[in-house]
């Protein structure tokens, strides 16, 4: 082969690998491409598919977006706040000025006693944004006679199964549903009948506990006229029943007023100031509630059952 004709065949050879090189680059380029749009199709559907979920997702327990409340270290501290409002803040507060208008109702009841103690009976619900002002007192009051374990935080619902909003939606509060109480005094029974979550069928909140016979036979015959104010609907909540010798039904307006737009941490913090809104209410209430149980023991122990807690005890 002449010298013309192999440099002929040398320059074909060149031109075909370059061409097959040209064409594996095009290649590997559109293999990247393939791959980097395959990697945002899936980048894509992972996030719809959280869209999706968080749609379709169930309210939170308050039936809303609230945050939920301290847990762990936080809610011990929490809870060693409010169970710990000494008795010189409570004397202080007394009544609260005259803002409770939910005192505690006189009766001749059933005597209502337990483990050899007189009982305390309570009977509300996680969805109510009443009984969730009234359990802060509560458990003010209580701490003066007992301890408390389990206590959890909850919200009042925002809105029913229905779509409806609640009133004073998201109150901030406490459940009994787990918590145990004990007291050389008295015994304290709780019953939350329902949760705060609505079902969305028929807005109904889910039952969380049942009362005994016995519990309702109570509520039926003293949570309705002629011992209740005629503008309360008969079976109101929160209810409560102190040995047979004293009831609340309901609560105070000025305790959900006073706790509007507060978190836990900053209630209980209140809890220790006598100046501040919630005081006045809040442990104005549990004042009132006090009295009511030192009906119950015979005004022990002395501690609790103070001076300014048996005047208010002489006005029941």
């Amino acid at each position: 082969m002449g010298k013309a004709s192999r440099t002929k065949v040398e320059s074909t050879r060149r031109e075909k690998i370059a061409a097959q090189r040209a064409a594996e680059r095009r290649a590997e380029q559109r293999r990247r491409i393939f791959m980097a749009s395959g990697a945002v199709v899936v980048v894509l559907a992972i996030v719809l598919v959280f869209v999706v979920v968080k749609l379709n997702s169930k309210p939170s327990a308050s039936g809303d977006t609230a945050s939920s409340g301290p847990t762990g270290s936080a809610l011990t501290s929490l809870v060693n706040t409010v169970t710990s409002v000494p008795a010189s803040t409570l004397n202080a507060v007394g009544n609260g000025g005259g803002s409770i208008t939910n005192v505690p109702i006189k009766i001749s009841g059933t005597p209502l006693t337990a483990n050899g103690k007189p009982e305390m009976l309570y009977m509300g619900a996680e969805y109510c944004p009443y009984c969730a002002a009234e359990r802060w007192a509560m458990i003010v009051a209580l701490s003066r006679f007992g301890t408390f374990k389990g206590l959890a935080t909850i919200h009042s619902a925002a809105r029913d199964g229905a779509g409806s909003a609640e009133p004073f939606p998201n109150t901030p509060t406490f459940t009994f549903a787990h918590a145990t109480y004990t007291s050389p005094y008295l015994t304290f029974t709780p019953v939350e009948l329902n949760t705060n979550i609505p079902d969305p069928s028929n807005g109904a909140y889910t039952t969380l506990q049942t009362p005994t016979a016995a519990q309702q036979a109570l509520m039926t015959k003293w949570d309705n006229q002629p011992y209740i104010p005629s503008s309360e609907p008969a079976g109101s909540i929160p209810f409560i029943y102190f040995g047979g010798k004293s009831m609340i039904v309901g609560t105070s307006q000025s305790q959900n007023n006073a706790l509007s737009g507060l978190d836990w941490n900053q209630i209980a913090a209140d809890l220790h100031n006598p100046n501040s809104d919630v005081a006045k209410a809040e442990d104005a209430e549990a004042n009132y509630i006090t009295a009511a149980i030192c009906q119950m023991t015979g005004n022990q122990p002395a501690t609790a059952c103070t001076s300014t807690v048996q005047a208010l005890e002489s006005q029941l």
